[in-house]
């Protein structure tokens, strides 16, 4: 996730959100959680922005939610898949999260929901965004963590490791926390704030959690992915792996993600300080 990597296939992103964007609504479920925690911790805050920008935003869920935020005026939904943006409401702009058609100092708040972590550049996004905030202008950003999907990924490189000539790339690096805090820094923002919370969903087996991921237009987009179907057999394996290792008392199977919760303020020449949004507490989400 550094800009010198070129770890995800933009264009296939783009391309697999468009053909999930007639479903995405019944595969929300993370989505949904996140832009409850964004609009309770801009609920804590007392203060109006009178332009905010949802960056990725996804078939605008977290846009609908925004503009029910007290002191949250026009909120601008801003995606580069245009079948997810047409879901949205109010003003709307066709962009990718790392090419910011906006002008410097032109926005309040910036919120993002489960975009960032699928971008090539993050370090560059970030120097955007800022860029793009007012002083004293907040950014609030949930993006997916290095904890995420951990068990598809061990199943999987099993399951190649026995079956196939070598191993590929199938779930994608997310960035721990200390380095998304980091960048924040990097990027000069002031008193950035990084934060995580473990979600646990269960599934049948793997089939359904892949089936979900397929849905919701996240299925592998690296780069270094194998070019040729998986081999029938080499599925079964990681799905059979999968189960021999994870599986629940109950015959489920648990898939985790990691949300990790950036908070930073653009820099000001005023030197108050201000309350960041408070931290979540840990929770699950059982299926």
């Amino acid at each position: 996730m550094v800009a010198d990597h070129d770890i995800f296939d933009r264009r296939l992103l783009t391309s697999r959100r468009n053909r999930a964007a007639p479903n995405a609504a019944g595969h929300q479920f993370l989505l949904e959680q996140v832009a409850d925690d964004i609009v309770t911790r801009l609920g804590v805050l007392n203060r109006k922005f009178p332009v905010a920008l949802n960056l990725g935003a996804h078939h605008g869920l977290l846009g609908r939610r925004l503009r029910k935020v007290p002191g949250v005026e026009m909120v601008i939904d801003a995606d580069p898949a245009a079948r997810l943006l047409a879901q949205c409401e109010g003003p709307c702009v066709q962009a990718d999260e790392e090419f910011l058609p906006f002008a410097d100092r032109s926005l309040d708040l910036v919120v993002s929901g489960l975009a960032l972590h699928l971008t090539n550049d993050l370090p560059g996004t970030l120097v955007q965004i800022r860029r793009a905030l007012k002083p004293d202008g907040l950014l609030l950003a949930a993006a997916l963590g290095g904890g995420t999907l951990r068990e598809l990924r061990h199943a999987l490189l099993v399951a190649e490791e026995e079956g196939e000539r070598g191993v590929s790339p199938r779930v994608a690096p997310f960035a721990d926390i200390q380095s998304l805090g980091a960048l924040l820094q990097r990027a000069r923002f002031a008193l950035p704030v990084a934060d995580s919370e473990t979600v646990t969903v269960t599934y049948p087996d793997a089939l359904a959690l892949m089936h979900e991921l397929r849905a919701m237009g996240a299925s592998n987009m690296l780069r270094g992915r194998r070019r040729t179907p998986t081999r029938r057999a080499t599925l079964l394996r990681a799905v059979a792996c999968y189960r021999e290792i994870f599986a629940l008392p109950n015959g489920r199977v648990p898939a985790t993600f990691e949300v990790i919760t950036l908070t930073a303020w653009a820099p000001t020449d005023n030197d108050h300080r201000r309350v960041a949004p408070a931290a979540r507490s840990p929770a699950g989400m059982p299926r």
